[in-house]
């Protein structure tokens, strides 16, 4: 599913486009290129909550979940080389049975703005033990990014 573009992209396109639509077409002014951008930043915007929405859906499924937040820790994340975001996920089990986690990891910007959502699985951990899972941002992250985890269930 294609998801939101960054802030960064949606800058670029502003500083290009109102010069370089201007230049190419005697039908677009400056104020409905304005008009533009500003329409596909909204849309940005829009996906962003849309994907927050989705991740929401998929918490929402999950029946009998308590709250595992303290149990999931993040590494630093990286940038792989397909331009893509990444953070290893490790889900600690303290139940005395094989559990599954889901977990919500954000990506925000350096000023704390939300860049990308990304939702995982940690499957069938065995009682005491850890797994691992592997969250990905949608799409190319600009800037310094951090990640945390938002939401996590044990269920």
């Amino acid at each position: 599913m294609t998801r939101w573009t960054t802030p960064a992209l949606l800058t670029a396109l502003a500083l290009t486009g109102l010069t370089g639509l201007t230049a190419c077409s005697d039908e677009d002014s400056p104020s409905s290129v304005a008009s533009k951008v500003a329409s596909a930043a909204s849309r940005a915007g829009d996906a962003v909550s849309s994907a927050t929405a989705e991740a929401g859906r998929r918490f929402d499924d999950i029946k009998n979940g308590v709250d595992a937040r303290d149990d999931v820790r993040l590494t630093a994340p990286t940038t792989a080389s397909d331009g893509r975001t990444t953070v290893q996920v490790t889900a600690t089990n303290s139940a005395g049975s094989a559990k599954s986690f889901t977990v919500q990891v954000d990506f925000t910007r350096q000023d704390g703005k939300l860049q990308d959502v990304a939702v995982v699985t940690v499957s069938d951990v065995p009682a005491g033990g850890t797994g691992t899972a592997t969250a990905r941002s949608t799409h190319d992250l600009s800037g310094k990014v951090t990640a945390k985890v938002s939401r996590a269930v044990r269920y």
